[in-house]
């Protein structure tokens, strides 16, 4: 344990972390060395939910067209 190589990342005074490093990594646990840690891939914060994309946008737009229509043919029966 004393013998493994330890971890490289900075403390915040300055020094290096004094766990040891992942076997094949540099980082400890803690400071990158698990599988699958990190941030994912690709920019998940700029996905839309289904409320403003084009194809809602189109839908709510044929709606308000019928909802138009119907209401111009009620007029029209009055």
């Amino acid at each position: 344990m004393l013998a493994s190589p330890r971890c490289g990342a900075r403390t915040r005074d300055g020094g290096t972390c004094r766990a040891p490093a992942i076997q094949g990594k540099e980082r400890c646990r803690m400071h990158g060395g698990a599988r699958r840690s990190g941030a994912p891939r690709g920019n998940r914060n700029a996905q839309t939910h289904g409320l403003f994309t084009r194809a809602a946008k189109a839908e709510a737009g044929q709606d308000q067209l019928l909802l138009d229509e119907a209401e111009r043919l009620l007029q029209e029966l009055k």
